[in-house]
């Protein structure tokens, strides 16, 4: 158990470490480096819409491994993902700039980018899954929690390397230290590779291969048989995936651009940001042990209703306290505490035979509809309101009312038998589950 923990805290550190250093990239440098010759305001679309990519490319990279982590088992995929994700951001260390080569630059960004969200498209799922069936019942929420704690140490890894190379000069950060950044995910990979090829199968997967019961088609069988708690997943999933990633990369932009930050102050405080988040997921998954993760869940979304407009007349004030307060708050509900519960919550909701596959569907179709497309929309809305927050405000308060009337149409799911083929859709509460 603590062998399957420290795998699912390596991977998801890497996943998120590459996604925060490319969406801090994004906000600051790479509509200068990839997208120079068009205004400050398209530039930054750009560089958005260039992220947007990945969480385009993350169901289908969901759809692809699924069809593996049901049938050969989740072991071996969280290293095929684990590969994918560092070598492609290896890689956008490696690539020539717009003044280089021209318009090839920002395309072999955007190749780069697609592959990233592919490899990413499995990553936490399949963590989850191994976690929650890997954990004693009482312990799940807990156990699977630490995905996200990885997920907080990613970010807190990415925010520490902006900070140490935005002490160079700036002529030098421009040309060559931000490739240092990407470059550096290899030390992260290394490690990671090495945790996971000792890990074991969780004992479900187990199970089900030595009764030869693991599904040839289980993509099809999700589609067939698992389409409600699928839907719940999704529509669980796209407000909270909204608002992680406005907090996580939208404000980073909205700071500098609007409020008018130094662009140093960005990464030290999504660090903070980041270091809160964590160690609130272990908290929110411990009291979905304790309460249940239907009525902890649906009071962070509740919450995470009213907060946007707040959270912007806050980082408006340009106090350096008020938007500390403001990012925390935000890494603590949406960008970690939210989805710290649904680690377990999710895995619950699918019967064993396609278990890995529904999970990883609805999470990273949420995951476009929601987090690749926030930061392109908030800042678009933004430009086309004349740099009003208000209509920003409005979208992320709306997203979140969909997962909040979702998650409350979803069942109780603590303390329910993982070895059985039902979803918990379909089946009446056991006494633990209620």
């Amino acid at each position: 158990m603590r062998r399957a923990a420290w795998a699912g805290l390596a991977g998801t550190t890497l996943e998120l470490y590459d996604f925060v250093i490319y969406g801090t990239a994004s906000a600051l440098i790479f509509s200068t480096l990839f997208f120079p010759n068009i205004s400050p305001a398209a530039g930054l679309l750009a560089s958005f819409s260039a992220y947007a990519v990945g969480f385009a490319a993350r169901p289908l990279g969901g759809l692809f491994f699924s069809r593996y982590g049901d049938r050969l088992g989740r072991k071996w995929v969280l290293v095929a993902t684990l590969m994918l994700m560092g070598g492609a951001t290896l890689a956008i260390g490696l690539l020539p700039t717009y003044a280089q080569v021209g318009l090839i630059a920002p395309a072999l960004l955007v190749v780069c980018r697609f592959l990233q969200g592919f490899g990413a498209g499995a990553e936490q799922a399949g963590a989850a899954t191994l976690l929650t069936e890997t954990a004693r019942t009482g312990r799940r929420g807990l156990l699977a929690s630490l995905v996200m704690t990885g997920a907080a140490l990613g970010t807190a890894l990415g925010a520490v390397a902006w900070i140490l190379v935005q002490l160079l000069p700036k002529d030098d950060l421009m040309s060559w230290g931000w490739r240092l950044v990407f470059l550096s995910s290899v030390l992260v990979m290394i490690a990671g590779m090495i945790i996971r090829r000792k890990l074991n199968e969780s004992p479900v997967f187990q199970e089900l291969k030595e009764q030869h019961t693991e599904p040839r088609r289980p993509v099809g069988e999700t589609l067939r048989r698992g389409r409600k708690p699928l839907l719940l997943v999704v529509f669980m999933t796209v407000g909270v995936s909204a608002q992680s990633y406005t907090y996580q990369v939208f404000m980073a932009s909205y700071l500098v651009s609007s409020v008018g930050v130094d662009p140093t102050f960005v990464p030290k405080v999504l660090l903070i940001g980041a270091i809160c988040g964590g160690i609130a997921a272990v908290g929110f998954g411990a009291l979905s042990d304790r309460f249940g993760r239907k009525p902890v869940y649906s009071a962070i979304l509740s919450a995470l209703v009213v907060l946007p407009a707040p959270s912007f007349i806050a980082l408006n004030t340009g106090s350096t306290a008020a938007i500390v307060v403001t990012i925390i708050v935000g890494f603590v509900l949406a960008g970690q505490g939210a989805v710290a519960v649904t680690m377990s919550y999710f895995p619950e909701l699918f019967g064993n035979r396609y278990r890995y596959a529904g999970v990883t569907l609805g999470r990273e179709i949420a995951a476009v509809l929601g987090g690749g497309f926030a930061p392109l929309i908030c800042a678009a809305l933004v430009t086309a309101f004349g740099g009003s927050w208000v209509p920003v405000a409005v979208y992320m308060s709306a997203m979140m009312l969909l997962s909040l009337v979702a998650a409350r149409l979803a069942p109780e799911t603590r303390g329910r038998d993982l070895a059985v083929p039902e979803d918990a859709t379909a089946q009446g509460l056991t006494r633990s589950a209620r």
